[in-house]
């Protein structure tokens, strides 16, 4: 099993974090290593809370799964969290990504970036679109963050995004972690955008 970091609007979207542990918990997909509300002080300092999610989480962890709810753009911890995610540093090594657009969010449209993903996960779509645009991925999913976007038109960045009910067959959360494992080297990821200072 794999070592996986979840990213979430705690006040928002707490219950699907928990219906996935529901899943975890059952199914022994992966070994959860993100933060539980309550495990970091809100009363610490912005930069405080960056370094322990990413030396104290995100480093013992390979692949990250963002759930994403109508408010997940607009958080800084969350765009924080992916940033993190994203970089090769010295303690904290670069993860695969997997984005799950929640049922709030009313997208059922995905993107499969790695190879095989296609006919394991959807094997009822016969007809895919490339997509080259900002405009229609923000179309697409129009709740996922900025940061993401970016790394959705990098062919070499191998960001997947999913719906939620894809995952009521925990085989496919379980091999969607895996392909995000498997290719986490080989991502090339755009970290050009600044990160978030504030909510929005």
């Amino acid at each position: 099993m794999h070592k996986v970091f979840i990213s979430y609007h705690h006040d928002n979207d707490q219950d699907y974090k928990e219906r996935l542990d529901t899943i975890n918990n059952r199914y022994d997909v992966f070994i959860d290593r993100s933060v539980d509300t309550g495990d970091i002080s809100d009363d610490l300092d912005d930069q405080t809370i960056r370094e322990k999610i990413r030396d104290e989480y995100l480093s013992d962890s390979s692949v990250t799964i963002l759930l994403v709810g109508t408010e997940t753009k607009n958080r800084k911890h969350i765009d924080w969290e992916i940033y993190s995610s994203m970089i090769d540093g010295r303690i904290n090594k670069k993860s695969g990504i997997l984005v799950v657009n929640l049922p709030s969010t009313g997208s059922t449209d995905y993107t499969a970036a790695h190879q095989s993903e296609k006919p394991a996960v959807y094997p009822e779509c016969q007809d895919w679109t490339s997509i080259d645009e900002r405009t229609e991925y923000e179309r697409r999913y129009p709740y996922v963050p900025a940061r993401i976007i970016d790394n959705l038109l990098k062919n070499e960045a191998k960001v997947s995004v999913t719906p939620w009910y894809k995952f009521r067959d925990p085989d496919n959360l379980r091999f969607l972690i895996n392909t995000a494992y498997e290719d986490r080297q080989r991502c090339e990821y755009d970290l050009s955008r600044p990160m978030r200072r504030r909510n929005s």
